[in-house]
C-alpha cells in the first residue's frame, strides 16, 4: 500500500499528460455518448401532449442532463485499450513493467475525468439554471453525490477490466460488453427512467447492478432517494466492488498464466 500510494500519482500524472495529448480524440468519444440529449428531444415532444408517467418537459430535462452528466464522469474505455494490448501483444510489455498493468490502466482512466467534467459542466450549469426547482435541495444528499458517481466509476471500470481480461481467452471479449452495454442502457435509467418500468421489471432492476452505475446517481440528484435508500446505494456498491475485485483478480491471474503459456 505505501509503495502503492507513492507511485499512483506518478502515474495519475502521465495518464493526465496523455489525455491532454489525445484531447481531440478524447473530446470526439464524449461526444458520441449523447444518447441522453436525443432521448431528452424525443420525450419532451412527447411530453408536449401529455405528461408521461409524471414526466411533463421540465422533468425529462432534469432527468436526461442529470443523466448526461452522470454518464460523462462514469465512463472508462479500459475494455478496449486491454483487448487491443492482448492482440497486438502490447500486454506482454506491459507486464514487464514494475507497475501491475491494471494500476496503470486506472490510472490513465482516471486521470481523464477532469477533462470529462469540464465538458460536463456547461451541462451542469444549464441544469442548475434551467431546472433547479427539480433537482435535490438537501445538503445531505449533495454531499453523497460525489461518492456515488466515485463508486458508479469503479464499478464500470472493474466490469470493463473483467470484460477486457476475457482478451486472453476468447477474440470476442469486445462481444461481450457489447452485451453488457445493452443491458445497461436499459437497466441503469439511461434510456428511459426507471419508474417507466412495470414493478416486476423494478424489482430486477434493482438485483443487478446497472443501476448503481447511473441510476442511483440520477435520481439522488433529483431528490428522488432518501438518506435510507443513499445508505443502501452506498452498502451495495461496496458489496458489488469488493466482488467484482475478487473477481478480476481471480481472472486476471489465470488469464495471464494462459498468455505466458502461450508466448504472448
Amino acid at each position: 500500500m505505501r509503495r502503492l500510494l507513492a507511485i499512483y500519482p506518478t502515474l495519475l500524472r502521465v495518464g493526465f499528460a496523455s489525455a491532454l495529448a489525445y484531447r481531440a480524440e478524447l473530446l470526439v468519444w464524449m461526444l458520441t455518448t449523447n444518447l441522453p440529449l436525443i432521448n431528452l428531444a424525443l420525450w419532451s415532444a412527447v411530453a408536449r401532449e401529455a405528461p408521461v408517467h409524471g414526466y411533463g418537459t421540465p422533468e425529462f430535462v432534469a432527468y436526461y442532463l442529470s443523466t448526461q452528466v452522470v454518464r460523462l464522469v462514469t465512463s472508462a474505455w479500459v475494455v478496449w485499450e486491454m483487448t487491443t494490448d492482448v492482440r497486438q501483444g502490447v500486454m506482454a510489455m506491459r507486464l514487464l513493467r514494475p507497475v501491475h498493468p491494471l494500476l496503470d490502466y486506472s490510472a490513465e482512466n482516471l486521470a481523464a475525468v477532469p477533462l470529462r467534467a469540464m465538458l460536463a459542466l456547461p451541462i451542469a450549469v444549464i441544469l442548475v439554471v434551467l431546472e433547479s426547482a427539480h433537482l435535490s435541495h438537501d445538503p445531505f444528499t449533495w454531499a453523497c453525490v460525489p461518492l456515488l458517481i466515485a463508486g458508479g466509476w469503479a464499478m464500470t471500470f472493474l466490469v470493463m477490466s473483467i470484460v477486457g481480461t476475457l482478451a486472453f481467452f476468447v477474440e470476442s471479449a469486445g462481444s461481450v460488453f457489447e452485451l453488457w452495454l445493452g443491458l445497461y442502457a436499459v437497466f441503469s435509467g439511461y434510456m428511459v427512467p426507471l419508474a417507466f418500468f412495470p414493478h416486476w421489471l423494478r424489482v430486477v432492476a434493482d438485483v443487478l447492478p446497472f443501476r448503481l452505475l447511473l441510476g442511483v446517481q440520477v435520481q439522488a440528484m433529483l431528490g428522488q432517494l432518501s438518506h435510507a435508500d443513499i445508505a443502501r446505494a452506498f452498502a451495495l456498491q461496496a458489496l458489488w466492488i469488493a466482488g467484482l475485485f475478487v473477481a478480476v483478480r481471480l481472472l486476471w491471474n489465470a488469464g495471464v498464466r494462459r498468455y505466458a503459456a502461450y508466448g504472448g
